[in-house]
């Protein structure tokens, strides 16, 4: 149970207190207001590219308010920089915030309504909110963190926040319409929800929290993190022989009723500093919980009962939207989240609304591009020194196929102040040279991921590796002897480095999949360089930046021109290997179903569908799919198929023959829409496979699409 159920339990008594009391209390306000404002207006400072400004104005308040913009301020750098150092500094500061805010928040239930700053929520909820905030950031340092039992705490803290979310906003809703119709807010009784957990906390310190892990939750049948992975005996994920931390059977959670309901618009006009900060917030950090979850691949749907419940796309969005209204760091950060949402995550999906059928629904689940410019253009007009905005503006860029325009914007301007920024504009600058295959301009960029980011130092080499390679293929057909000496040189060096520093990050206490991705790949060459006593640069198949741009959707991103180049870099003549070598590595299945799936991407995107449907059909549907399995074959390839199937019936759905009668576009589109839903449906249910999270993504945002679009169209 929250513990803003209290305001719904029992009417306040009427208030006695002497007027020296009032006078004392309207001074706590305004300081609580001064405090809320001076915290937001530093911490925003955060958004312009000053964390330093921010860090040392917050050092200079002693509220909670402060701690929470110094807890973002540090968590932002861990989140930004992936570094665990960072990220162990910012867990200490997350639990000191959240104890400071639990101390305020008791004072003020204390002190009641005598000394609350807002009408329109319950004493303390503004230290709820901290509270919650800090949870929300722990439970992402908690996944990122390399230890296993981190992770499963952090699912546990959602649980947390969402309660303490719920309860806000149910609070809010209910008062703006008891105050809309000339009531004073009452209480209600408890929900079932809010029985169910704890509302206290015990002499010894340990949580009894609203959604807290304790005995009640014990009782119910759900474990802790701890006792969990001591009585665990059930099934484990498959243990890959590297000493990582198995995932404990977890029982899961009760699963939790969300109380507040979501509204159609937003028509609250506020202008007390407490309640602009309760509302954005809630809305921001709410908005951010239901979306995230919804975005948990297929393959990891069984995280989702360890928290109890599940998000709501729709809904996530739409209070995103409404927090970006709010010229303060929570609107700064839901507006930093969309256009992550819009121009990251969605930027590798294919099957989104089409712009004929786009309609107030559609961008839950596509851009909104007039939405998304003002947004970006509200955003830099309020922090104009901040290089995350032009990060985003190139993003946009290239996912409108103007990655010339993209890289202009990240190569020109202000250098960042903060290295986390400057490693994501670099970072997104590496990829933008692959997609357009400047080679030089790749190896380069990713060689400088290794100096500002300690990521992963794999898949830098391995880029640069990648790169490396294409631009001795390109030598070695131009009959540059020397520069084909050096580059063949720079291949062997690379790509030897690479496995040497896999696994120096992990993910939930395990490998990042790319990097187990590049470890396998490596190893496949290798052996085979061996066996047919050629050199690593020799002994590789489909280009490997082809195939890594694929991972990132970058087919999406090209235009023709750079397509048709993709197209030539695919050609099996480029390959250096001797006939013997090349005719051995066409007959490897995986190896032909990797090169007739980046065709097919390609082809899709110059609109031959039947071509790119006929390579699909004969390398990778005709094939046994056994013989993708083995400890260094692709077999992300025949799911990745499958969803290439689907993704070319969305294109023909969303663009039906012209010169057809309405029945007939109906019909066409109703049939094109059920082999997409059939091919999805496919994926969804694929056994375990590497790259299975980097696939699913794009599997399970598609099948959000799919269903927007029937109930649009109003199918059964």
């Amino acid at each position: 149970m929250s513990r803003l159920a209290g305001w719904f339990r029992s009417s306040a008594k009427p208030d006695d207190a002497s007027v020296s009391d009032a006078e004392s209390s309207r001074d706590n306000t305004a300081k609580e207001m001064e405090d809320i404002d001076d915290a937001m207006n530093s911490a925003g400072l955060i958004m312009n590219d000053d964390i330093d400004g921010a860090w040392e104005h917050l050092q200079k308040g002693d509220s909670s308010f402060h701690q929470l913009g110094l807890a973002v301020t540090i968590f932002m750098r861990s989140v930004l920089g992936f570094e665990k150092s960072v990220m162990t500094e910012t867990t200490t500061k997350l639990d000191e915030c959240e104890a400071r805010a639990l101390n305020d928040y008791k004072k003020a239930q204390r002190h009641g309504k005598a000394r609350a700053g807002s009408k329109l929520y319950p004493p303390g909820t503004e230290y709820e909110l901290v509270r919650a905030e800090t949870q929300l950031m722990g439970a992402v340092v908690g996944v990122l963190h390399e230890s296993l039992i981190e992770a499963m705490k952090s699912f546990y803290k959602l649980r947390k926040a969402f309660l303490t979310l719920d309860a806000i906003i149910a609070a809010e809703d209910k008062a703006l319409a008891e105050m809309a119709n000339g009531q004073q807010p009452q209480q209600v009784a408890k929900t079932d929800d809010e029985k169910n957990e704890t509302d206290s906390k015990t002499d010894d310190g340990s949580s009894s929290e609203p959604g807290s892990i304790d005995a009640k939750d014990s009782s119910s049948g759900l474990q802790t993190p701890a006792s969990a992975m001591e009585s665990s005996t059930g099934t484990t994920t498959p243990d890959n022989g590297s000493g990582d931390e198995k995932l404990p059977e977890v029982r899961p959670a009760t699963p939790l009723q969300v109380r507040s309901k979501p509204t159609d618009s937003d028509n609250v006009v506020l202008d007390n500093p407490l309640d602009i900060f309760v509302h954005s917030g809630a809305s921001m950090c709410f908005g951010i919980l239901l979306l995230m979850l919804t975005l948990v691949p297929p393959a990891f749907s069984r995280i989702l009962s360890v928290v109890g419940f599940r998000g709501d796309r729709e809904r996530g969005v739409r209070m995103l939207w409404r927090s970006t209204k709010y010229n303060n760091l929570n609107g700064a950060i839901a507006g930093m989240v969309l256009l992550m949402y819009y121009n990251g995550l969605l930027g590798v999906v294919d099957i989104l609304p089409h712009e004929n059928d786009f309609d107030e629904h559609a961008e839950v689940v596509g851009p909104p591009r007039q939405k998304c410019d003002e947004l970006l253009e509200t955003m830099r007009t309020r922090y104009p020194d901040s290089r995350l905005w032009r990060v985003e503006e190139a993003r946009q860029h290239s996912n409108e196929n103007q990655l010339s325009k993209a890289i202009e914007i990240l190569t020109t301007g202000k250098t960042p102040k903060m290295k986390q920024v400057a490693a994501a504009n670099n970072f997104e600058l590496s990829i933008s040279y692959m997609f357009v295959q400047n080679w030089n301009g790749m190896r380069d960029a990713f060689l400088r991921c290794l100096e500002v980011n300690d990521w992963s130092p794999a898949l830098y080499y391995y880029m640069a590796g990648s790169a490396s390679l294409e631009l001795y293929r390109d030598a070695v057909h131009s009959g540059e002897n020397d520069e084909a000496r050096r580059q063949k040189a720079k291949v062997e060096e690379f790509f030897k480095k690479a496995p040497t520093v896999v696994g120096k990050k992990k993910f939930m206490a395990r490998q990042m999949p790319l990097e187990t991705f590049i470890q396998r790949k490596i190893q496949k060459w290798e052996e085979r360089a061996k066996a047919a006593g050629v050199s690593i640069a020799d002994a590789i198949g489909p280009s490997p930046a082809i195939e890594m741009s694929y991972l990132w959707n970058g087919p999406k991103r090209m235009d023709s021109a750079e397509l048709e180049r993709a197209l030539g870099n695919l050609k099996w003549e480029r390959c250096t290997a001797k006939e013997e070598v090349l005719n051995g590595i066409k007959k490897e299945v995986d190896e032909m179903g990797i090169w007739a799936l980046l065709q097919a991407a390609i082809l899709k995107r110059l609109g031959k569908y039947d071509e790119a449907r006929a390579l699909l059909d004969e390398h990778l549907l005709k094939q046994d799919r056994y013989a993708f399995k083995g400890p260094t074959r692709d077999d992300y390839v025949l799911p990745a198929g499958n969803y290439e199937l689907g993704s070319i019936a969305w294109i023909e759905c969303c663009n039906p023959p012209k010169d057809s009668t309405t029945e007939e576009t109906a019909a066409y589109r109703r049939a094109k829409f059920d082999e997409c839903q059939k091919q999805l449906d496919i994926c969804k249910v694929w056994e375990a496979y590497h790259l299975d999270a980097r696939i699913g993504m794009r599997v399970q945002s598609g099948l959000e699409t799919l269903a927007w679009f029937k109930k649009k169209m109003e199918y059964n």
